[in-house]
């Protein structure tokens, strides 16, 4: 029997079904000083009609918890109060359109500060509208100047700007906070003994490199409503491990289920399971190379965990969450092609189909 348009409790918030909007970036925040950060009407439109799709719960592209955090000078974010009243009306809109809302905070490290990808996603530069990235150590990510090296006091402030992001999304209305540890950002960088070569509490043995993740999430925590789920991306392995020609220590499957474990003890709800991003390494191309781990993680730690990566079709999403593998679903791309994927999903499998009331009268 299919589970997919279950709706799946999380402490106090009810999500309708287990299909969900993925975070992706679009870069169209305007990157002028006094707007950066800001949503735009493109935001709106772009993330109302995925809520009136039938997306049961709806997570903003990476939101950057401090300017030199963004991904990129059109990315939006929570570091001043000044976005609080646009980014509710985008959770505004998202719950008018019948959805949870969620907004993941992310610090982009040594890769922040790059241009549109569709003029090819390179460094910004100072001189222009960009920036010097940072990250745990002065290792650079190819193609990116090598990043400075955070202090102690720098790693504090850092934590803080994430717990400061989590107090304004609760303002401006969210539902459910994902913490981005993944695809090469920040966090990502302190996990990895590829990127963090530290020898102080922040680097060197597990315990180190987690140390600054789980700040964050006590910060995030001690802050956030107890009401209201936390959850985390993870990049569940930087795919070195899986290459037998690579020797190089990295972040790997059995790191990653101790973090979940440590991390579920400190009040992350839910895993957002995903892989990659912390160098340029060889990756499978099968249709299971990511939501196999995904389900690998779920059954060492119980710990909720949604999958993520080439979910393109119904039965993909069935059997996954109707097997009991995973507990939801995010679609990326799916939703771009089709905002309407999730109604016409929950048709198929002879659901109900979550129309707004603008459209379900005529329907």
């Amino acid at each position: 029997m299919s589970k997919l348009f279950d709706q799946l409790s999380i402490r106090e918030v009810t999500i309708p079904n287990r299909v969900w909007m993925s975070p992706m970036c679009t870069y169209s925040a305007n990157p002028e000083p006094g707007e950066a950060g800001k949503p735009t009407d493109f935001h709106l439109a772009h993330y109302a009609s995925r809520a009136a799709g039938g997306a049961g719960l709806v997570v903003l592209e990476a939101t950057a918890v401090a300017h030199v955090g963004a991904i990129s000078p059109w990315d939006l974010g929570l570091w001043s109060n000044d976005h609080i009243e646009p980014h509710k009306r985008l959770a505004d809109a998202i719950h008018a359109n019948g959805a949870i809302a969620g907004v993941q905070l992310a610090h982009a490290g040594r890769k922040a500060s790059t241009d549109l990808p569709w003029q090819g996603g390179g460094y910004v530069s100072p001189e222009t509208l960009g920036w010097q990235p940072v990250g745990p150590s002065p290792v650079e990510f190819p193609g990116m100047p090598a990043p400075e090296e955070l202090s102690l006091e720098n790693i504090r402030e850092v934590v803080q700007q994430f717990a400061d992001a989590a107090v304004r999304a609760d303002k401006a209305g969210f539902d459910v906070v994902e913490i981005h540890a993944a695809h090469g950002y920040l966090l990502h960088n302190f996990l990895s003994p590829i990127s963090n070569k530290r020898t102080d509490a922040y680097g060197g043995s597990l315990e180190n490199r987690a140390r600054i993740v789980l700040e964050v999430i006590d910060a995030i925590r001690a802050v956030w409503p107890e009401s209201k789920p936390v959850f985390m991306r993870l990049s569940m392995t930087d795919w070195v491990e899986e290459n037998p020609a690579d020797d190089r220590k990295s972040w790997t499957m059995d790191q990653s289920a101790q973090l979940v474990k440590w991390a579920s003890e400190r009040g992350v709800d839910l895993i957002d399971a995903s892989t990659g991003g912390l160098d340029i390494v060889p990756i499978p191309h099968d249709k299971d190379y990511q939501t196999a781990k995904a389900t690998e993680l779920r059954a060492r730690t119980a710990v909720a965990t949604a999958a993520v990566g080439r979910i393109d079709d119904v039965e993909t999403a069935d059997t996954l969450v109707s097997s009991g593998d995973v507990d939801a679903v995010f679609l990326g791309r799916p939703l771009l092609k089709n905002p309407s994927w999730v109604n016409q999903a929950a048709e198929q499998l002879g659901a109900q189909p979550r129309f707004i009331q603008q459209y379900a009268y005529a329907l």
